[in-house]
């Protein structure tokens, strides 16, 4: 049985470096339904269907299977909603062996937008926070692609209050002194 088990982060592009290498990405959604998802995506040369269910704390069942280009492409012109995500993903390797930070750097109507995000085997597996890595949004819902795809970033972050633009500013910057000071 495969299970996804991910935090998610806001990353501060003042202190993000870009490496070369990403690979660019358009996804949409089949069906969305009490947070179970149907996405089509295409990332670089591969294409993929994948099936996922609600969450139950950070852990959820997770199929992913490879499916031609082609199928793909008229799956997401054809069956899936829009608008779609487009973005660039780029892996970084974290401190821990075997994690991977995916930082998605989000084009189009998602723009400017960047999250990255970290699979982990356990819910509690420990796992450094880059100096680049801002707010936790694991829980916050707006920030799910298949919730990007139907409600852009540049729809609500305009709308977003000033107190809050503020609150997740002073909390990078806070986070970034603690580190520097460990």
């Amino acid at each position: 049985m495969a299970l996804e088990i991910e935090r998610k982060f806001l990353v501060d592009t003042a202190l993000w470096q870009r490496p070369v290498g990403g690979v660019r990405m358009r996804q949409g959604y089949v069906a969305t339904k009490d947070g179970t998802t149907v996405r089509v995506r295409i990332a670089g040369e591969k294409a993929y269907l994948t099936l996922k269910d609600h969450a139950v704390g950070l852990t959820r069942h997770e199929f992913e299977y490879e499916i031609p280009v082609a199928d793909a492409e008229t799956l997401l012109d054809t069956m899936c909603a829009k608008p779609q995500v487009d973005k660039i993903r780029y892996r970084v390797p974290a401190v821990e062996p075997g994690l991977v930070w995916e930082v998605d750097e989000f084009l189009g109507d998602n723009a400017p937008l960047v999250t990255a995000e970290i699979e982990l085997p356990t819910e509690d597996t420990p796992f450094s926070r880059p100096a680049w890595l801002g707010v936790d949004v694991t829980d916050d819902h707006r920030y799910k692609n298949n919730n990007l795809a139907r409600e852009p970033y540049s729809a609500w972050k305009a709308c977003q209050n000033p107190e809050e633009q503020l609150r997740q500013g002073l909390n990078a910057v806070a986070h970034h002194i603690i580190s520097g000071c460990s």
